[in-house]
């Protein structure tokens, strides 16, 4: 069954970086687009950023856009989501995501809180 693990989550201070990563297993990673979305609280969740199967296309939600770097290693299996100069606008609840045959599949989430 298609499982995805978060990690990377934690405390920074406004300015700070974090790298999360998404650990893939259950269905052939490197045939499926990869995408990293957010929820902070009492907001909807959004899409954060996507990365196409080979990596060579990525999208990014305006407001991280020149902060957020996602990218991916098909021989892990694992999708990264680089954040930069974060703010504490960022904080929130962050989810890796793969569209399987329409199911939407999600990991349990890790938090990052964006504070001093």
């Amino acid at each position: 069954q298609v499982q995805l693990v978060e990690s990377g989550g934690g405390l920074v201070q406004p300015g700070g970086s974090l790298r999360l990563s998404c650990a893939a297993s259950g269905f052939t990673f490197s045939r499926y687009a990869m995408s990293w979305y957010r929820q902070a609280p009492g907001k909807e969740r959004e899409l954060v950023a996507g990365i196409t199967t080979a990596g060579n296309i990525r999208n990014y939600a305006n407001s991280v856009k020149g902060r957020f770097t996602i990218s991916r290693d098909n021989e892990k299996n694992m999708v990264y989501l680089q954040m930069n100069s974060l703010k504490p606008e960022d904080t929130a609840v962050y989810y890796c995501n793969v569209f399987r045959a329409t199911v939407a599949y999600w990991g349990q989430g890790t938090q990052v809180t964006v504070s001093s």
